[in-house]
């Protein structure tokens, strides 16, 4: 079975992200092997919900677009399952807890297992909170992804000392979505978050160019781009697999 450890190992891990179900199942499958093609690391695969409180619109869009095609849980893990043996690198899931809670636990994270997922990312499902799903995503070899925000500065070091897969850290205050400029001092907090564990630090929220990629890539472990994807995704549609292969060519070749 993959390993999220995989993504970082020996190099900077580029990590994407995709709305399942946008602009539909079949089109996300083929979205998943076009970002492989480019030389994603990792790829994150959204759950649509229909409240996405972590988003911003570029998202959250896509999340209304897939939920209008009828796209639901079951669904997303039956794809990822139907790709599984053309996908050599870690695929993880980014959900909300309701869809999983409603899912039930132990089937979800067993499904994940089936279906090749070896990291799922639970944004509303806060650290101190995580043992009711946690102990059934370690029966089934499945981490669970943690977040570090900006303001998560008391409770550093106890997320980091138990985190597992890659630790999330959250670039700005706000919801996801394209940024000209980030003025966090991401590297100060790096540093934080390394003297408690050896565990990889990607960052995300707002990264969009090459020339961002770079910078941040000097920093972490690896970088997260998730709405610029889904914008082409939006912009294309059913014609969107080149565009996204293209730009994460770039992407990974600026890191």
């Amino acid at each position: 079975m993959k390993r999220i450890a995989d993504a970082f190992n020996g190099k900077k891990a580029f990590i994407a992200y995709l709305m399942a179900g946008d602009p539909n199942l079949a089109k996300s499958a083929e979205y998943i092997l076009a970002a492989q093609e480019g030389g994603a690391n990792l790829i994150e695969i959204g759950i649509p919900f229909s409240d996405p409180v972590a988003e911003g619109p570029v998202i959250e869009s896509a999340a209304a677009r897939a939920l209008a095609q009828g796209t639901q849980l079951k669904d997303v893990l039956a794809m990822v399952a139907s790709i599984q043996d053309r996908v050599h690198i870690p695929l993880l899931l980014m959900t909300y807890c309701n869809p999983v809670f409603v899912f039930g636990y132990a089937k979800f994270f067993a499904r994940c297992a089936e279906a090749g997922v070896c990291g799922v990312i639970i944004p509303d499902l806060p650290f101190e909170e995580q043992a009711e799903a946690q102990v059934h995503a370690r029966a089934h070899g499945v981490e669970m992804v943690t977040l570090i925000a900006p303001t998560s500065q008391e409770r550093v070091a106890k997320i980091a000392a138990e985190a597992e897969g890659f630790i999330y850290l959250v670039s700005s205050l706000g919801v996801t979505g394209v940024r000209s400029e980030i003025t966090t001092d991401l590297a100060a907090i790096v540093a934080d978050i390394k003297r408690h564990t050896s565990t990889p630090v990607a960052v995300g929220f707002g990264i969009s160019t090459p020339e961002q990629a770079a910078l941040y890539a000097q920093v972490t472990d690896g970088v997260i781009v998730g709405s610029a994807i889904v914008q082409l995704i939006a912009q294309h549609g059913e014609h969107a697999a080149t565009h996204v292969r293209e730009y994460i060519a770039g992407m990974r070749a600026a890191m």
